[in-house]
């Protein structure tokens, strides 16, 4: 659990970390007080920070603000090759989008939030991107109810008791009793669906991707546009062959180590 620190823990490098992960697409530059104020640390140590990595070249200057610059990318190709998305998980969201039309994703819990690991979409309209390492509130998302629902009931509680619901459509579910129920519904349905939560024209159905022992380890999903699809539609129509797709990634999580190891949050 977070704040659970082993004695060889390394504060610098997780103060450089966080500087990295503070830009967004609505943070793109700052200047050393954003910078501060969005990682949480002191004016010194965001600037030891920025140094060290403008340094190694992770990041770039332009007057008084700061920029990522591509070098970052390479931290995040790692995994990319290391869990051989191309090889396993990217045919499978190809067939799904071939077969259903739309887009189809991967994402990992991280806390509070899903992180996108693959997608594959025919879809061009402007709306909240799934693309690969895109990050987004699991409560407003079919992949994050499924995540949030294969979690043990203490740490399903625990995240609960952290998260700060916020109302990103004036559909998205806020209220945590509410969120309880429906992550529960999900957990015994097997799927969770989702419409307008995370922005308005996005209804989603998602299916849990499973390790060796059982533990949900990932999620899969199949999207459309709200008015063209609804909930049951997709239920009914694209359910199957979700679940199937997903098997199929839960048995080469179990047979390939590598791929294993990338998503095994343990």
């Amino acid at each position: 659990m977070e704040g659970e620190r082993p004695p060889e823990f390394v504060e610098a490098l997780a103060k450089g970390l966080a500087v990295l992960e503070c830009f967004d697409a609505a943070h793109p530059d700052m200047t050393l007080s954003d910078i501060a104020r969005r990682t949480g640390v002191t004016p010194a140590a965001a600037r030891r920070s920025l140094i060290t990595l403008q340094a190694l070249g992770y990041v770039g200057q332009n007057g008084k603000r700061f920029h990522l610059r591509p070098k970052v990318m390479s931290l995040g190709s790692g995994f990319y090759f290391a869990a051989r998305i191309d090889e396993f998980m990217a045919p499978e969201l190809r067939q799904l989008v071939e077969v259903h039309g739309d887009a189809s994703s991967v994402a990992m819990l991280e806390g509070a939030d899903v992180v996108y690991i693959a997608h594959h979409s025919t879809q061009r309209a402007r709306r909240a991107t799934a693309v690969v390492g895109a990050r987004y509130p699991a409560h407003a998302t079919s992949l994050g109810r499924v995540l949030l629902a294969g979690l043990p009931d203490d740490a399903l509680e625990d995240v609960l008791a952290r998260m700060q619901p916020v109302a990103l459509t004036s559909r998205t579910v806020t209220d945590k009793a509410e969120l309880r129920r429906l992550i529960l519904q999900a957990r015994e349905q097997g799927f969770a669906t989702t419409v307008d939560q995370l922005d308005y024209g996005i209804t989603a159905l998602a299916v849990p991707v499973r390790a060796a022992d059982g533990r949900v380890v990932a999620a899969l999903n199949s999207s459309g546009y709200t008015g063209l699809v609804t909930p049951e539609a997709m239920v009914e129509s694209r359910l199957a062959d979700l679940r199937a797709a997903a098997a199929r990634l839960s048995a080469a999580t179990a047979r390939i180590p590598a791929l294993s190891a990338v998503l095994d949050g343990r």
